[in-house]
């Protein structure tokens, strides 16, 4: 049996969302087609984006259905950068964004950006007064709606506030806090002129029941942006192609179903959280939790195990059944130390000794004793403790 504690890499998919793909995959027709299976078709489309606006808060012009997050990054800040270059040359980049981010700012100064870099405070979140001080003449600005890696809740108003003031267009990741945080685009957006401020939000369905393949980028309608993709005048041309309609209505009642069990599910989700960080630090005196300890995503415990190998940590676990996450990237086949947790003023050989546990809407207690009934041993091997080694 597996005890899956790494939702936030992926959930499993919901009933809903399962039955919404197969009733609309069987329905034949291209929504760009005039016939009437294609206008039947466009009817299912943009039914299923009004759904999506609706919990988000948005128009449904705004919605701009993609392949998942790392489009919809790469689509914004591609998009932002390539009408926004002649004015300034500088992106805004927090330290400690996801590697969608870092990966696509970092490529774009290979064709001549500039990175403005904005630091973590020693819980992950980004300092908003740094921000702030970043933004004056900046081409464009991006950050974390929650921390990704060790959970961290940003004030993401705030900091679309001082975008706003300074006219210069921002852009959300919202991939971790969706079904978490309560995510308005109209709120974020507040009074913010049609310059700047929250222009582009960043979305992906399978975080919360969806299948993989399919997301959203919500942009505001007076926003100016580039299209990634080239070939067709879909989606206000900011997505050229033919557009996943089975996707979409997928989307759309994941979204609907974690929307409305969000408030209760976010207690549930917390509950187990916080038994298994008490539960883990009472059985492992030397572990600390990362991440701010209240304003965090209520389905996250991220874990430094000073003296042990993340990696060979997370080998016992899944050897014992325990699915969890190093919560770092792997490129190449070559564990990094987590970026974040650098970022957070920690040393690497800290980021290499992390672990991620991650609820979701299938788990239960028997996760976290599961989790529980191991950790200790698995840390003394990790560490080379275990029979005095």
């Amino acid at each position: 049996m597996v005890f899956y504690l790494d939702h936030a890499a992926t959930t499993p998919l919901r009933p809903e969302s399962r039955q919404a793909w197969l009733a609309a995959s069987t329905e034949p027709g291209n929504a760009a087609s005039t016939h009437g299976a294609g206008q039947r078709a466009r009817r299912l489309l943009e039914e299923s984006r009004e759904r999506i606006a609706a919990v988000l808060d948005c128009e449904p012009i705004e919605v701009v259905l993609t392949s998942g997050g790392t489009e919809s990054i790469n689509t914004a800040l591609r998009g932002l950068w390539r009408v926004r270059a002649e004015k300034s040359r500088s992106i805004v980049l927090p330290d400690g964004e996801h590697h969608a981010t870092m990966d696509t700012v970092g490529a774009l100064v290979a064709d001549g950006a500039q990175c403005v870099p904005v630091r973590l405070d020693s819980v992950g979140r980004i300092d908003a007064d740094a921000f702030a001080a970043a933004l004056p003449g900046a081409a464009l600005a991006t950050a974390l709606v929650a921390n990704n890696e060790v959970g961290t809740v940003n004030d993401a108003a705030a900091l679309a506030r001082a975008a706003g003031r300074t006219a210069v267009p921002m852009h959300l990741d919202a991939v971790a806090g969706l079904g978490h945080v309560p995510l308005s685009f109209r709120d974020l957006r507040g009074d913010a002129p049609a310059a700047g401020g929250l222009v582009a939000m960043s979305l992906a369905g399978h975080k919360v029941g969806a299948p993989v393949g399919i997301g959203a980028l919500i942009v505001a309608r007076t926003a100016r942006m580039a299209p990634l993709l080239h070939g067709g005048s879909q989606q206000r041309g900011l997505r050229a192609g033919t557009q996943d309609i089975a996707g979409a209505a997928a989307f759309a009642a994941a979204l609907e179903c974690a929307e409305t069990e969000r408030v209760t599910e976010n207690q549930r989700l917390g509950a187990l959280r916080d038994l298994l960080i008490a539960g883990i630090l009472a059985s492992v005196p030397a572990a600390e939790l990362l991440g701010d300890p209240i304003d965090r995503l209520p389905n996250n415990a991220h874990i430094l195990f000073p003296g042990a190998v993340g990696e060979s940590l997370l080998f016992l676990l899944d050897v014992a059944g325990v699915a969890a996450s190093t919560g770092s990237a792997c490129q190449a086949g070559v564990a990094e130390p987590s970026h974040v947790v650098m970022a957070m003023g920690r040393s690497e050989h800290d980021a290499r000794s992390v672990l991620r546990f991650t609820f979701g809407r299938t788990s239960s207690d028997a996760d976290v004793d599961a989790v529980l009934a191991v950790i200790v041993d698995a840390y003394a091997r990790a560490s080379g403790t275990l029979n005095g080694r």
